[in-house]
């Protein structure tokens, strides 16, 4: 057992890009315990051919420390790879590529205890961190990174089975489907379009793909969207009232919870040459669906959709449930539990330096990653701002500006004219 300066729970891409960062300050001042044998990141939807949504350049370090050890393209120089990935011309790299970046990444850092389940967290003169019901470490500070897990609407999650899954089981089971039975895929987000990909790829001809939306959207990648992704906007969104924060966000679902165009040319492609082949589309799109439940009959499921227009019945032999994913509960002792201020939806309340309000003494700190969604907008869901938030974490834990954040050339004004 040993203490530290700050403790990570988990060791995904959030908190890889805070101990990466933390190097130029205190490296062997902190800790990330994880609770798989060895590094993963999302290995079940490390599907062929599936592409990032954002650039190479938006790594763990490289907008804090543009010159850090670890960066992504000295991953690609000194793996030898970088002319083969630069020739072929990606518009955006293979996510394939960008897990072994992360696992590069990790190797590198000393400060991973894997095979660390935390399931308790508690306070007395500072965190202390049990696992299976022994103390493995304590600290001053705590930075929660635990990411997300597949989820299920609660009509549909008592199917979940033999014949509903997740895409994370996709893998796993598509080789012991038969292609000719009817499958559906319930999401009209990124993960469905890849599933539907993916079925296509292994020669199935039935496949119904359902979507909430009125249509299949793509993702908008324009510049005035983009600029939602950086720390600009981010600044702006920390002065609007809680209530107007949440609309402005809610209407950008579209530049990072939609489909990539590629990803939709590549499907409506394949379904095309699909209906030459064998005479019929092997996908058939219903949009503006909403699959409220599901029951099984026998061997087959049955799906009740909902529309504008009415009500549908669908029998398939599996659905593949690409529904959306909710954030892990942290492994909070409820005595410190009771200690952290919610918002009115029940949340953690994260103030902009991504620390959470709690009832605690000072010189212990609470972070929050992946958890603010509402306050600092979409990019807190995915990488684009990853070292942006790690060196704003590790200013605001030092008191000193060890990091400088620069966005200064903005052409975009959200304030309004005083």
């Amino acid at each position: 057992m040993r203490h530290y300066h700050t403790v990570g729970v988990g060791a995904g891409p959030a908190n890889l890009s805070l101990a990466a960062l933390f190097e130029s300050v205190a490296p062997h001042r902190i800790a990330l315990l994880e609770r798989r044998p060895g590094f993963a990141w999302h290995p079940d939807l490390l599907l062929s051919g599936v592409r990032m949504q954002t650039s190479w350049l938006k790594d763990l370090v490289s907008f804090a420390d543009p010159c850090h050890r670890l960066s992504f393209l000295n991953y690609m120089v000194s793996t030898g790879r970088a002319w083969a990935l630069l020739n072929a011309q990606f518009d955006t790299i293979p996510r394939q590529e960008y897990a072994r970046y992360l696992r590069w990444a990790s190797e590198r850092l000393d400060c991973v205890r894997y095979d660390t389940d935390i399931d308790r967290i508690t306070f007395d003169h500072g965190f202390a961190y049990h696992a299976d019901g022994k103390l493995v470490a304590t600290s001053d500070h705590l930075v929660l990174g635990l990411g997300s897990k597949p989820s299920a609407p609660p009509g549909l999650a008592g199917v979940l089975g033999e014949r509903a899954f997740f895409p994370e089981e996709l893998t796993a089971r598509v080789s012991l489907l038969d292609p000719a039975d009817p499958i559906a895929v319930v999401g009209g987000g990124q993960t469905g379009a890849e599933s539907v990909l993916e079925l296509l790829g292994r020669g199935f001809t039935r496949i119904s793909w359902f979507g909430r939306r009125p249509w299949f959207q793509p993702m908008d990648d324009s510049p005035p969207a983009n600029d939602f992704y950086r720390p600009a906007y981010v600044q702006f969104l920390q002065d609007v009232p809680s209530e107007t924060r949440r609309q402005l966000v809610d209407g950008h679902v579209l530049t990072g919870d939609a489909i990539t165009p590629g990803t939709l040319r590549a499907i409506s492609q394949a379904n095309y040459d699909g209906m030459l082949r064998h005479g019929d589309y092997p996908v058939t799109l219903y949009p503006d669906r909403d699959a409220v439940s599901a029951e099984s009959d026998g061997d087959l499921l049955t799906l009740h959709t909902v529309s504008p227009v009415g009500r549908e019945e669908h029998r398939v032999a599996h659905a593949v449930l690409a529904t959306g994913r909710r954030a892990v509960e942290p492994p909070l002792d409820p005595e410190l539990r009771e200690r952290i201020e919610l918002d009115d939806a029940g949340e953690m309340m994260v103030d902009s330096d991504y620390s959470v309000r709690w009832k605690g003494p000072d010189g212990h700190r609470i972070f929050a990653l992946n958890r603010s969604r509402y306050t600092h907008g979409i990019p807190d869901a995915n990488l684009t701002l990853l070292s942006v938030r790690s060196a704003t974490i590790i200013n605001s834990l030092f008191e000193s500006e060890i990091f400088t954040i620069r966005d200064t050339l903005v052409s975009t004004r959200w304030q309004m004219a005083t």
